[in-house]
C-alpha cells in the first residue's frame, strides 16, 4: 500500500515537472520571437496585391492560396521579380521563401532593399544556386552612398529548398541587421562619426529571380542547366512593417520611437542573439570582405572595431 502511494506521488510529481518545462520552454520560445517579430501571425493573413506589384516577367508569376503565396519562375527566355508598392525609411523586413531545388547552379534568388534615385543604397539577400550534392550559398551585400563592394557569405545549416525559412532585415539609425529565421548573421552598425557610410536614404523592397551564370556559382564557370528549367522559387507572408518614406522627400518621423524597431533593445543585439552571432560566423561563414587583402590592402574602416 505504502508503495502503490510513493508510486502515484511519484507520477503525479513527473506530470508536473513536465508540464512547468514545457511551459518555461513556450515562454522562451515566446520571448526569442520577440526580439525581433512585430507582426506576429497577421503576416500570414497579407495578400501579395496589398504591399506588392509585379515589376517584370509577367507571365513568369503565378499567385496562389488567394494571393498568399507567390511562385516566381526562371527559364532560358526571362525571369521575373516584384517590388513594394512604397519606399521605406526604416524598418523591420521579412519575407518566408522556399528556394529552387536540385541543380539551381548559376540561378541567383534575390530579396533587397535597394534605391538607385540619387546615391545608391542597397542592402541584399542574395542565394546563389549550386549543383545537386553542393549547398546554396547565402551572400549579403551593403551599399550606401554609391559605396558597395561589402559581401559576405554564409552556407546554411539547412537546405533552403525543401521548406520556406524566414530572411529578415532590421533598420534603424543604430544597426542594420541581417537574419536567417531568428538568427543574425550579419551586422552593420551605423559609424558614420567614423567616416563609414551608412544607407540614410529610402528604399523600395524589391524581389527577383534571374539568370545569375556569369558569376553566381564557381565564379561563373558552372553555368544554367537549361534542360532542368523551369526553376521556381516560392514566396510568403507580404506584410511590411516599415516607415513610409521617399528617396527624394524623406520622412523625418522614420527614427521616432513611436516605431518599435526604433526602440533602445534593437540598437544592439542581446546576448541570446549575439551568441548565435558568433556561432555562425564561426562556423558557417566562408567569405567576409574584411579579411580579404587581394581584393582591400588596407580593409575598409568598417572593418574596425571601434
Amino acid at each position: 500500500m505504502v508503495y502503490l502511494c510513493c508510486q502515484m506521488v511519484f507520477l503525479q510529481w513527473m506530470k508536473t515537472m513536465i508540464i512547468v518545462f514545457w511551459f518555461e520552454i513556450s515562454f522562451m520560445l515566446i520571448n526569442a520571437t520577440r526580439d525581433t517579430s512585430f507582426n506576429g501571425d497577421a503576416a500570414r493573413d497579407t495578400r501579395f496585391n496589398e504591399n506588392y506589384y509585379v515589376t517584370w516577367g509577367n507571365d513568369h508569376i503565378m499567385l496562389s492560396k488567394q494571393g498568399r503565396e507567390v511562385q516566381l519562375s526562371l527559364d532560358r527566355y526571362s525571369g521575373s521579380g516584384f517590388g513594394s508598392k512604397d519606399y521605406y525609411g526604416s524598418g523591420y523586413f521579412q519575407m518566408r521563401i522556399k528556394l529552387p531545388g536540385w541543380d539551381s547552379a548559376g540561378v541567383v534568388t534575390a530579396f533587397y532593399l535597394n534605391t538607385n534615385l540619387g546615391a545608391h543604397n542597397e542592402l541584399d539577400f542574395e542565394f546563389l544556386g549550386n549543383k545537386p550534392g553542393k549547398p546554396i550559398t547565402l551572400q549579403t551585400n551593403v551599399f550606401a552612398n554609391g559605396v558597395g563592394g561589402r559581401e559576405q557569405r554564409i552556407r546554411l545549416w539547412f537546405d533552403p529548398s525543401t521548406d520556406f525559412h524566414y530572411y529578415k532585415l532590421l533598420w534603424n539609425q543604430h544597426q542594420i541587421v541581417f537574419f536567417v529565421d531568428d538568427i543574425p548573421i550579419r551586422v552593420f552598425k551605423n559609424n558614420m562619426m567614423n567616416g563609414v557610410g551608412f544607407p540614410n536614404k529610402a528604399m523600395q523592397l524589391v524581389v527577383s529571380l534571374w539568370d545569375g551564370s556569369s558569376w553566381a556559382t564557381d565564379g561563373g564557370k558552372t553555368k544554367a542547366n537549361w534542360a532542368h528549367a523551369p526553376f521556381l522559387a516560392h514566396f510568403q507572408d507580404f506584410r511590411i512593417d516599415g516607415c513610409v518614406s521617399s528617396p527624394t522627400s524623406p520622412n523625418k518621423d522614420c527614427y521616432s520611437s513611436r516605431y518599435p524597431w526604433n526602440n533602445q533593445k534593437f540598437w544592439q543585439l542581446n546576448n541570446r542573439q549575439l551568441r548565435a552571432y558568433e556561432n555562425v560566423k564561426r562556423r558557417y561563414m566562408n567569405y567576409d570582405y574584411c579579411n580579404d587583402r587581394a581584393r582591400y590592402r588596407v580593409p575598409p574602416p568598417e572593418c574596425h572595431e571601434w
